[in-house]
């Protein structure tokens, strides 16, 4: 079983690497030039298409990186690793592929066919 240590380093990197790629990321999601004699029509669109993807994607860094803040105040609060809704022990290698689940997969599961069927 990994330990503290272990889940720290690996919620770091992510954040070192998430924090990189939204400082890295933020040209794309500038507004597009409405200068449509130096953009054509189609081009434009295009454009516009990247910049939506690239806020989305930029949107999603960010929320990642919010969860894994707050995975490391449970961390410190030695509330990690346990199921938010049975309190069961969350598997080490679900922790180590996504260090800010609250669920364990069964509920994650349970959560995820409830959404389902209410679709």
């Amino acid at each position: 079983m990994p330990d503290k240590e272990s889940f720290l380093m690996i919620i770091n990197a992510q954040l070192i690497s998430l924090r990189s790629q939204l400082a890295d990321s933020t040209d794309g999601a500038a507004t597009v030039e409405l200068d449509q004699s130096r953009v054509g029509r189609l081009s434009r669109m295009d454009a516009l298409q990247a910049q939506a993807m690239q806020k989305e994607s930029l949107n999603r860094a960010r929320r990642q990186v919010l969860l894994l803040e707050q995975a490391l105040v449970r961390l410190d609060n030695d509330d990690f690793g346990w199921c938010a809704a049975c309190g069961e022990k969350i598997a080490d290698e679900r922790l180590k592929h996504n260090p800010a689940a609250t669920l364990c997969i069964t509920c994650a599961e349970r959560k995820e066919k409830s959404a389902l069927q209410r679709l």
